[in-house]
Formats: C-alpha cells, structure tokens, sequence
C-alpha cells in the first residue's frame, strides 16, 4: 500500500500548496542536513531560498555561493527521491542523487572530483578510513544485494546508512546521499520518515563512530527524529496509516 506520507509529500509537491508537509520538510531537510556538513545558512535563509529564489543575507553580511547552491540542489534532489521513492535501491539511483546535489559547486569543477560517480581518491570519515576507491563499486553492489534480501524496517534502514558511510563512495556529499537514502526507505517501505536535525549532529556522529559496539545511540537519535516528524503529521492531521 502506498504510504500516506508520500501521497501526501507528492499531491502537495503537485498543488504548490505553501505551509504544509512538503513545504515544511523541504527547508527542514535541507537546511539541517547541510548545517551538518558545514553550510553557514541559516534556517530563515534556507527558507527564504525556497519561498523567494533570493537569497537574503542581512547588512554587511556574505553567503558562501556552494552554501547556496547545495540548498538549492538539495531541494531539486528530494523532489527526485519523491518521484523514484517507490522503486528499489539502487547505484543508478544513489549516483543521481551525488549528481544531482553537487552540480554546479565549486567541488564539479574538478576533474578528479567525479560528480555522479565514485571516488577515485583515499578519503575519511573523522578520523576513520574508509573503503579503498578500488573496492568501492563491489562493496557497494554487496551492501546493496544483501539488502535488497531483508525485511525492512527502520533498523535495518539505520544499519545500511551505517555500513554506507563507512564505505564513503563518494569525494564528497557521502552523508548528504546517505540522509536522503534513509528517507526514501522509509516512505517506500511505509516507515515514518525523519530528518536529523543540526542540533542533534553530535549524538549522530558518536552514534556512527559507536555502531560496531554498540547501535544503540544511532537508532535512538533516529528514533527521536522520527518522533519529532509524527509530531509535525499529528499538527497537520495527517494520518500515518501503515506507516510506523
């Protein structure tokens, strides 16, 4: 059955309809999970962003343009994830989504960035290493292929973000790509879905560092996530139906 959250999400994305759940997830989503990647945006200008198409920065003030740029990306690539939420996860679809929030940065620029494609140089996660750019496109199609195998439920959503982020496919944007899979999940298997918030980043990161030892941080901060978006459903009188 087709989850109420994302009929919803797509019949609002359809109407234009302004202060309700896809107007509503849209700044939230993509100014958080920027914030947690360094953007220098506020939230009032993330909204601004999205209503406008302007961009206001206040007196004697500058915005960094990638910051910009990658809210701007963000936007376009959730309403993607919309319209592909249904269909199962795949690389193709992992790949657009890289391709689709970095475009046009100052990262696209470089030849050995690979916009859409795997990284081709070493990278870290903190001060962790990941997967090695050789081994990346067949550890990503045995993360994938065992996957697509499990039940589904939100654990299992969790776990794959996980094990994503330590293989880090990609140059840049690999937690950006990974909070957008999470969501898509959710709405595809009837999950309620969630958006860690900025101010949560340090329970989330900790959580990934803990997660071989112990899932619990992680799947608390996203269970609290979640239930900070039923709240905004229950505001809205939207009923979650199958969704948990």
């Amino acid at each position: 059955m087709k989850s109420n959250i994302l009929k919803r999400l797509r019949e609002e994305k359809e109407t234009r309809l302004k202060g309700g759940l896809y107007h509503f997830t849209q700044i939230k989503f993509a100014y958080n999970t920027n914030r947690i990647e360094g953007s220098r945006l506020t939230e009032d200008q993330t909204r601004y962003i999205y209503e406008t198409n302007t961009i206001s920065t206040g007196e004697n003030k500058t915005a960094n343009i990638d910051d910009i740029i990658e809210t701007v990306n963000h936007f376009s690539c959730f309403d993607y994830m919309l319209k592909i939420a249904e269909e199962p996860l795949s690389e193709k679809i992992i790949k657009k989504f890289h391709s689709i929030l970095k475009r046009g940065t100052a990262d696209s620029f470089k030849e050995w960035f690979k916009v859409g494609n795997y990284k081709i140089m070493e990278n870290f996660v903190g001060d962790s290493k990941t997967t090695s750019p050789s081994d990346v496109k067949k550890e990503m199609h045995d993360l994938i292929t065992e996957y697509s195998k499990e039940k589904i439920d939100l654990n299992k959503i969790v776990d794959f973000h996980y094990n994503f982020e330590i293989i880090h496919p990609f140059q840049d944007g690999n937690g950006r790509v990974g909070r957008l899979i999470m969501f898509k999940e959710c709405l595809k298997h009837n999950i309620v879905p969630f958006i860690i918030e900025d101010e949560n980043k340090q329970f989330y990161y900790m959580g990934l560092k803990e997660y071989p030892n112990s899932k619990l941080r992680l799947n608390d901060t996203c269970l609290f996530a979640q239930d900070v978006y039923k709240d905004v459903l229950k505001y809205l009188n939207i009923d979650i139906g199958a969704n948990i």
